[in-house]
C-alpha cells in the first residue's frame, strides 16, 4: 500500500515515515500543501496522511482541492486541535478520518487499517484467497493449505498486491511503484530477490504452483499455467 505523508515538521515526518515503512507501507513525504498536490498529480496513492497546518497551502485547502478535482483517495487528517468544530471542519472538507496530535504509531496504524477496510476499492472481506492460499488483512496472517506462513512486512505487502491482482501480469516497475517509494528503491534486482524469497515460502512446498515468472515481462499469481 502506498501512502503520501504530508507533514511540515521534519522530525515528526521522519518518525512517522519510519514507523509506517517498518510495517511494510511504501511512504513518500511532502512538506507543503503545494508539494502534496504535485505528488498527487504524478503518483497514485492509496491513502494520504495530511497535516492541517502546512506552509503555502493548508491541509484543509489541499483536501478541498483534491475533492474538487474528483480525487477520492482516502485522507486521514492530522491536527493539534481537538475541538468538535475542528473535527467537523476537517470532515466537511472531505477528509475520511481525523487524528489528533500527539498520537502513538500504533493508533495511526490502526486508523490506516480501518480506513483501508472501508475504502470502496477494497474487497468487502478482509480475507484474500487464490486457490488454497489465504491472506488475512485484519490479522496479518498468511496460510497455504491451512498451514501458517510467516512473512515479513514487505513480503506481506507484495503478496497482498499480487492477490489483489490475481491473474494479472505485474511488471517489475508496477511492483516497485506500489511497494517502494522513490527515495529508497535504487537496485534493479531487489524485486527479483523479494519474489524469489516469496515463492520459496508460498509455493515450493505446495501444489498447485501459483507465482509464475514471465520472462522479459514480469510476474503473475494465478492457478492456471497460461504459458
Amino acid at each position: 500500500m502506498r501512502i503520501l505523508l504530508v507533514e511540515d515538521e521534519r522530525n515528526i515526518s521522519t518518525y512517522v515515515k519510519r514507523g509506517l515503512e517498518e510495517q511494510g507501507y511504501a511512504v513518500d513525504a511532502a512538506y507543503t500543501g503545494r508539494e502534496a498536490l504535485d505528488w498527487v498529480d504524478s503518483v497514485s496513492f492509496d491513502i494520504i496522511v495530511l497535516d492541517i497546518l502546512l506552509p503555502e497551502l493548508d491541509g484543509l485547502s489541499v483536501c478541498r482541492e483534491l475533492r474538487k478535482r474528483g480525487n477520492r483517495t482516502v485522507i486521514l487528517m492530522l491536527t493539534a486541535r481537538d475541538s468538535v468544530d475542528d473535527r467537523v471542519t476537517g470532515l466537511d472538507a472531505g477528509a475520511d478520518d481525523y487524528l489528533v496530535k500527539p498520537f502513538a504509531i500504533k493508533e495511526l496504524l490502526a486508523r490506516l487499517r480501518a480506513l483501508s477496510r472501508r475504502s470502496a476499492e477494497m474487497p468487502k472481506t478482509s480475507v484474500l484467497r487464490v486457490a488454497n492460499l489465504s491472506l488475512d488483512l485484519a490479522s496479518h496472517r498468511v496460510t497455504r493449505d491451512g498451514r501458517p506462513i510467516e512473512l515479513p512486512a514487505k513480503e506481506f505487502s507484495i503478496l497482498e498486491y499480487f492477490m489483489r491482482n490475481a491473474g494479472r501480469v505485474l511488471t517489475r516497475t508496477m511492483i516497485t511503484e506500489q511497494i517502494w517509494n522513490y527515495d529508497s528503491f535504487n537496485q534493479s534486482n531487489v524485486v527479483d530477490v523479494y519474489i524469489r524469497n516469496l515463492r520459496r515460502k508460498i509455493d515450493d512446498a505446495f501444489e498447485p504452483k501459483l507465482l509464475r515468472t514471465l520472462r522479459g515481462v514480469g510476474y503473475r499469481l494465478s492457478v492456471e499455467d497460461e504459458n
